[in-house]
């Protein structure tokens, strides 16, 4: 089994299984809106100095690093 790790962690272009967001309600709130669930695939397209453009459910997001390291993830 793959070890749980921040959004941060991943490596470009992997896939990876969300397992939980620790954050504020508010936040928690924004990143349900747009399909960021427990057990919600997704795929780090680019990761850069400032942000990382993730695939979700078919959309393309751009995540602060802030907000990244909030979502724990597992590589599929």
């Amino acid at each position: 089994m793959a070890p749980v790790m921040p959004l941060t962690m991943m490596s470009e272009g992997r896939m990876s299984k969300i397992i939980s967001i620790n954050a504020g309600r508010c936040l928690m709130e924004r990143l349900r809106s747009m399909g960021f669930v427990e057990n919600t695939l997704l795929k780090i397209k680019n990761c850069n100095m400032g942000s990382i453009v993730v695939d979700v459910n078919g959309s393309s997001y751009a995540l602060g690093k802030g907000m990244a390291t909030k979502i724990m993830v597992q590589e599929c």
